[in-house]
């Protein structure tokens, strides 16, 4: 996994054909103590984590796939001989550099989590109650800013920031300017977990064992259901004349299903839904979602008596989500 410091590069825009690799990393180990040199050219793209001593760690991803560890160093620096790259320096802390030289052995656990349904507080303190050694990268809206999110075991421990120097402490108030713009500008989240790495030499953690990528809902599916609890949250409170209620109604529901759909479990807090919108931090397919909800909302429509209300309702949902609902063999 490649993945750069958010922060503007201490020296960037170098070309290699100019400059010999060690002296440069030697010149910045004595300058800055701990960094990353990131090379880029049309074809591949690498990065070397470097402390005061020595290079800690590298990765590369080309067209020939990706690569982590020690032998990548040495390959990646007589790559320079045949290959132009472009190379940027970025100052590092030393509380942060051994961190960091672990990332390119971390694996992704989820990805693509858009704030239409996920807010980056929730996500924070989600990957706490997981005790979450890993991180957020963060992307804001349609600009160049954002952020990564560093944590171990569930506790925030660093971060890097767009708006933020190489040398620059990490605290609080980063972390809540960036939750600030993802609510204002709306924004991406991807977690990845990872093992860091004991600031000890000549040691690289070995990668973690491959696994897939958590599911995560698409954003028409999560629409969909959002729409979806919408109708019925109107035709339940128009019919029955529900006023603070249905809430406690739709959450005692989910409490009856969390053990078949462990993603509505009210105490886990993956899954919200509140003033018209729902929100989702947590991993299920797109057919167990539209499943979930609508088996659940089904039964309470029976419950209380508004099912032919509410199914004479969904005639328009139906033949916009007429796809999805043929996929899934949804019924009503």
């Amino acid at each position: 996994m490649l993945v750069i410091p958010r922060e503007a590069p201490t020296l960037g825009h170098m070309n290699s054909y100019y400059v010999q690799i060690p002296r440069l990393i030697e010149h910045f180990q004595g300058e800055v103590g701990g960094g990353a040199l990131h090379f880029k050219s049309p074809s591949s793209e690498g990065i070397l984590f470097f402390d005061k001593d020595e290079i800690l760690n590298g990765h590369v991803t080309g067209r020939d796939g990706e690569s982590t560890g020690r032998d990548v160093i040495d390959r990646l620096i007589r790559s320079t001989e045949s290959t132009n790259y472009t190379l940027s320096v970025y100052q590092i802390r030393t509380e942060d550099i051994y961190f960091w030289s672990a990332i390119p052995n971390a694996k992704r656990i989820y990805q693509d989590l858009s704030t239409e349904f996920t807010d980056l507080e929730g996500l924070v303190k989600k990957m706490g109650t997981e005790e979450l050694t890993g991180f957020i990268e963060v992307t804001i809206g349609q600009s160049r800013d954002g952020g990564l999110v560093m944590l171990n075991n569930g506790q925030v421990c660093g971060g890097s920031y767009s708006w933020g120097t190489g040398d620059s402490l990490r605290d609080d108030q980063d972390l809540a300017q960036l939750i600030k713009m993802t609510k204002a500008q709306g924004g991406l989240f991807h977690v990845s977990r990872m093992q860091p790495v004991a600031p000890t030499k000549n040691t690289i953690e070995p990668e973690l064992e491959a696994e897939e990528i958590a599911p995560t809902p698409s954003l028409r599916v999560l629409t969909a259901v959002e729409e979806l609890l919408v109708i019925f949250e109107r035709t339940a409170r128009k019919v029955r004349h529900l006023n603070s209620d249905f809430a406690t109604l739709l959450n005692r529901k989910f409490v009856e299903k969390a053990e078949k759909y462990p993603f509505l479990d009210p105490f886990a807090a993956e899954f919200k839904y509140a003033d018209h919108k729902i929100s989702f931090i947590g991993d299920t397919t797109d057919e167990e979602m539209l499943q979930g909800v609508l088996e659940s909302i089904a039964e309470i429509a029976e419950e209380i008596g508004v099912h032919p209300q509410f199914k004479s309702n969904l005639d328009t949902w139906a033949k916009k989500y007429q796809t999805d609902v043929q996929k899934f063999n949804i019924k009503f």
